[in-house]
């Protein structure tokens, strides 16, 4: 009995120390990794975001960028990481949804090894092509690809970005064969599409935008559902080649497993409330980025989203044959 009567004042006296740091938490800077290179969708997402979470935490956020093999050195760093609240995964569709049905080997698990903090809103993609390339329209390219196969050269952000792994869907939807090119981050990628060393890419709407209003590139379609109001003249894949298609980009912010919910609770809260500035949402939304209901930001929300994708991705790879091994 007296042996019992310890045991639990000690958890009673750890579990008081936990909620004290929780409470005092943040106390030093925060990391997020990024797991892809500077300057590309996913690093701008993250800064902008994490500048405005960092000012209601009161402590700055620090991005590592930590690139590799689609994403995935950077989630198994982040996998390991001490469960303290100062490390966390900005998490992308690849690594965290894709990865287990596209590796066969994979050094962590997005549902065993993570908690989910938050999701940010979801951003599509634009296909765009140089300004040279003979396609007018999105039915060009495609007869393009069918007329002239080996000839459609696509570059991406990287292995397992977005701009590859949804670039592989619509081919493999449109039935036509299509070089994929891979580059070491999205700026590169597009750089040579704008340069006419490759014909086309998939780009997020957050760094399109700019090049499509500079005239750099030309837009044939969009991976949203409906049309996007920044660009109205372009069309959505599903009203042309692919009926019913859409496809997005997501993120969330994942913590290691065992991270004090305390902590989670307070980093979610400061995000909702970011998200509640109509300045800052007005701001992603004129970059095409699509806000989701409120409900859909929360931790529970991510973590169910996850494990819906994992399922998703692991169905596509069984139909279409996709491996990154």
């Amino acid at each position: 009995m007296r042996f019992i009567k310890t045991v639990l004042c000690a958890f009673a006296a750890a579990a008081a120390v936990g909620a004290a740091q929780a409470q005092a938490y943040p106390t030093k800077p925060i990391t997020w990794i990024v797991p892809f290179a500077a300057g590309g969708p996913t690093d701008a997402l993250a800064r902008s975001i994490a500048e405005r979470v960092a000012r209601e935490l009161g402590q700055p956020i620090v991005i590592d960028n930590s690139a590799g093999a689609g994403g995935t050195i950077g989630a198994a760093k982040a996998a390991r990481a001490t469960p303290d609240g100062y490390t966390m995964l900005v998490g992308h569709m690849g690594y965290m949804g894709a990865a287990p049905a596209l590796y066969k080997k994979l050094s962590y698990d997005p549902v065993k090894d993570f908690e989910p903090v938050f999701r940010f809103p979801d951003t599509p993609l634009v296909l765009m092509v140089r300004k040279e390339h003979p396609a007018r329209n999105i039915e060009g390219l495609i007869d393009f690809a069918r007329k002239s196969p080996d000839k459609l050269f696509i570059s991406n952000a990287g292995v397992g970005s977005s701009s590859h792994l949804i670039a592989a869907l619509v081919a493999s939807a449109a039935n036509v064969k299509v070089t994929l090119v891979p580059y070491k981050g999205a700026g590169p990628a597009l750089v040579d599409v704008i340069g006419g060393q490759v014909d086309g890419i998939f780009d997020q709407t957050n760094t399109a935008l700019p090049q499509i209003t500079e005239s750099k590139v030309r837009a044939l379609a969009v991976t949203s559902k409906v049309r996007l109001p920044q660009l109205k003249d372009v069309p959505t894949l599903a009203e042309t080649v692919l009926p019913g298609f859409e496809a997005s980009t997501w993120y969330g912010i994942y913590a290691p497993r065992g991270t004090p919910k305390a902590v989670l609770d307070k980093v979610q809260q400061a995000y909702l409330k970011v998200m509640t500035d109509k300045a800052f949402t007005d701001k992603m939304s004129s970059q095409a980025i699509q806000m989701l209901p409120a409900e859909q930001y929360t931790g529970a929300a991510l973590g169910k989203h996850t494990e819906a994708e994992v399922a998703r991705w692991k169905a596509v790879a069984a139909k279409t044959n996709i491996s990154l091994d």
